[in-house]
């Protein structure tokens, strides 16, 4: 499931259309790690120098931080701050919110800039709401055609339970 407010459901096709993508970002903005992470704080996809992180925590806290963020951005009458950007001594963290669905996360060094790593993740980012607007289509369609087929139980009565067990 992605997100509270909608009930997604990634099928492998999916789930390796958006690995080619974070793949792609890695390599072209020169960075060390990406991540996409729901709302709720699960880990949805990863790649990259990946062995050394604890991916969980890392997941969670990032939706930590964008939740904070939300409530401050609240407060100056914001709807929310869409990109976030934590500057390190050796390693940088680049945020941002796709299709107010998912969270990004790139991690990157001296080897690339925030300047690339903002044009490459403005770019993936469109590709990857793409792929989860398909995917909210196709669950509302799933979910669509799962309520219109009759139950075998729709036809049995409260009376017809009562004859039962009388």
């Amino acid at each position: 499931m992605l997100g509270p407010q909608s009930s997604l459901v990634m099928y492998d096709e999916e789930y390796q259309r958006i690995l080619v993508l974070l793949e792609k970002l890695l390599r072209e903005a020169n960075t060390k790690v990406i991540f996409l992470v729901d709302k709720n704080g699960q880990l949805i996809a990863a790649t990259g120098e990946t062995a050394n992180l604890d991916t969980t925590s890392l997941a969670s806290l990032t939706a930590g931080n964008i939740a904070a963020t939300g409530g401050l951005a609240k407060l100056i009458g914001e709807k929310e701050f869409s990109i976030l950007f934590h500057e390190g001594e050796k390693d940088n963290i680049h945020i941002s919110i796709i299709g107010g669905r998912v969270i990004l996360v790139v991690i990157f060094d001296q080897r690339s800039s925030l300047g690339l790593v903002r044009l490459r993740v403005k770019k993936a980012s469109n590709d990857l709401a793409v792929v989860f607007e398909e995917m909210a289509k196709k669950s509302a369609a799933e979910t669509a055609s799962a309520s219109s087929a009759t139950s075998p139980f729709a036809e049995i009565t409260d009376d017809d339970i009562d004859n039962l067990f009388n």
